[in-house]
């Protein structure tokens, strides 16, 4: 065996789980991509490989409504992102930098709301949602994002607590006030943690599937919502049915590889301090 042939072993017994689990990830949407530029009469058949490549149900599927939920996603995600930074990033940095009466409290708090259900709330929320007269639309959705999220709180404040005091106080010595520290020093060191909560609920809410059947009339549909009626509607049309979710699959793909790397760093460096 040539030393070329013997790297390559010794790289793929290295890898053999990480080869594995990347299989298994990309299985199903290879099936999907396969499934999507059939015609719909070999769907139906066991061929696993398209006779002839019908790119046409891509466009064909980009069409009224899925242009308007596809709207309605990018709405609910991009401003539930924005205002959920706004809202939380102050809090963590408080609860992370800030010594008041209270303040264990209030973390636990935190702690108490990441751990309660939403299907709690959802009646009294959508009676007062109802009497401001916004139900039918996202904004009971997004609205609530401008008080923060527990969740991104919770994992803001782990990271803020792992960078050392000395920058903040060097920053006070030179006349910085807290929000000046806050936006100009430790923001800029604390970029993978932003990035991470922020993946975290630009995905949670494009996949959002619970409070937009709630709350949202059919045009305001998103993705979510909007690919069930689709699929009941194509149910024997497996080709637009798989271009579809294949459509609603691929940017959420797009946006974490992207930046999966300063993902990965917001994770692993969240601090365990209390």
């Amino acid at each position: 065996m040539n030393p070329r042939s013997r790297a390559f072993l010794m790289w793929v017994a290295t890898h053999c789980v990480a080869i594995a689990l990347a299989v298994m990830f990309l299985a199903p949407l290879t099936f999907m991509f396969l499934t999507a530029v059939m015609s719909n009469e070999q769907t139906l058949s066991g061929d696993l490989w398209p006779t002839t490549w019908h790119w046409g149900n891509f466009a064909e599927v980009m069409t009224g409504d899925m242009l308007r939920w596809l709207g309605n996603s990018l709405l609910y995600a991009g401003l539930g992102t924005v205002f959920m930074l706004v809202s939380s990033v102050p809090v963590a940095y408080a609860l992370a930098r800030f010594r008041f009466r209270g303040r264990k409290l209030a973390f636990v708090m935190v702690i108490t709301a990441m751990m309660l259900p939403p299907q709690i709330t959802v009646v009294p929320l959508y009676i007062v949602w109802a009497r401001l007269d916004l139900t039918g639309t996202l904004w009971p959705l997004i609205l609530p994002l401008l008080f923060g999220d527990a969740f991104s709180i919770f994992l803001l404040r782990q990271f803020l607590m792992t960078i050392p005091k000395d920058y903040a106080d060097a920053a006070r010595v030179d006349g910085c006030g807290e929000f000046t520290t806050m936006t100009r020093v430790i923001l800029p060191m604390a970029r993978p943690a932003l990035a991470a909560v922020a993946l975290f609920q630009f995905f949670y809410c494009w996949n959002d599937y619970y409070g937009p059947l709630v709350y949202a009339k059919p045009d305001a549909w998103p993705l979510a919502v909007g690919i069930a009626t689709f699929r009941a509607a194509h149910n024997v049309e497996w080709n637009l049915t798989m271009a579809a979710a294949l459509l609603t699959t691929l940017p959420v793909i797009i946006v974490f590889f992207l930046a999966q790397r300063v993902f990965i760093q917001g994770i692993t460096l969240t601090g365990v301090k209390g």
